[in-house]
């Protein structure tokens, strides 16, 4: 049942940094402008504390989840789509829409490697059904294999409606808007034009040299970047086969960082510093340097690398 992965370089989001806070605003509410399609008939939004509750109403009625992250449009339109076959299929099964940076912990239980997933739960139990976009007819033919299989093991129970927000609900809070260049960037990351986005952050930086917020989201845009096209297994393979191979520990420092293994790829890049001299120990250090902007000055394991380099260093 399960699908080809999809062509965006594999993400791995166990115990994930949040890097949208770098570069963009927060996620904008279900049904606002640039957030996901609201939640509506038979489609709940579920959290790491709901979340046992829902596996829970596997046992009764299928549930299909839908892991998705903020700056993927492929994730956007396929909540949209999954959305719509919920309402179709009138509570056969339930769409539960799991959002990777806020949940970790959710997405760590899946093992997800890129968004968007989609998995099936049945009686508790995980079934990886797609990643990626897939054509409608496609999608149909995925979930009637998962009601046929559901039905094999007694689940035809009815998803109930999702609850609907009170009318007198207050209004969510508007964020404030963006300086001009900032909001460019996160424009240009949305419609994936990475070189828009760090032209807007290097402008940004030279009207502002202490514009702590596009050195971070420049940082993070070179990150996304330079991690475009990766392959994480074959980019391992290359690093473990070769621990001198700077270019490949540089890859696979970047791939974890944004899988959130911090530490690990601070370590490995300490230990790159350690063995290499002139313009390879240099291209390490700036890396790190990059990456530390990326994880945030504060955070205390960029506190402890920096402590590490500055003692293989001298």
């Amino acid at each position: 049942m399960s699908q080809p992965p999809s062509q965006r370089p594999p993400l791995d989001v166990r115990g994930a940094i949040d890097l949208s806070a770098l570069a963009r605003p927060s996620t904008p509410p279900p049904g606002a402008p640039g957030g996901p399609p609201a939640a509506g008939s038979y489609v709940v939004d579920v959290g790491e504390a709901d979340f046992p509750a829902l596996v829970q109403s596997s046992t009764q009625f299928p549930v299909v989840a839908l892991l998705w992250a903020a700056w993927s449009e492929v994730s956007t339109g396929l909540a949209r789509d999954l959305g719509a076959l919920a309402a179709e299929y009138g509570g056969r099964f339930l769409l539960a829409r799991i959002d990777v940076e806020a949940n970790p912990q959710i997405a760590q239980a899946f093992q997800v490697q890129s968004v968007p997933t989609v998995v099936a739960v049945l009686a508790g139990q995980p079934l990886p059904l797609f990643q990626g976009a897939l054509p409608g007819d496609q999608v149909r033919g995925v979930l009637d294999q998962v009601l046929a299989a559901a039905a094999a093991n007694g689940i035809t129970g009815t998803a109930p409606l999702a609850d609907q927000a009170p009318a007198d609900a207050p209004e969510e809070e508007e964020e404030p808007p963006l300086p001009p260049l900032h909001q460019a960037a996160f424009d240009a990351i949305e419609r994936d034009d990475l070189a828009a986005a760090q032209e807007a952050y290097a402008q940004a930086l030279r009207e502002n040299p202490r514009d702590d917020m596009a050195r971070a989201g420049l940082a993070q845009v070179g990150l996304l970047e330079r991690t475009r096209d990766a392959d994480l297994a074959a980019a391992r393979d290359a690093a473990a086969a070769d621990a001198s191979d700077v270019a490949a520990q540089l890859l696979v420092a970047d791939l974890d960082v944004l899988g959130g293994k911090v530490e690990d790829a601070f370590a490995r890049l300490i230990d790159v510093v350690r063995i290499t001299a002139g313009d390879e120990r240099e291209s390490v250090r700036q890396r790190l340097v990059d990456l530390f902007e990326v994880v945030g000055g504060d955070d205390p394991r960029v506190v402890a690398a920096r402590r590490s380099l500055a003692n293989a260093l001298y």
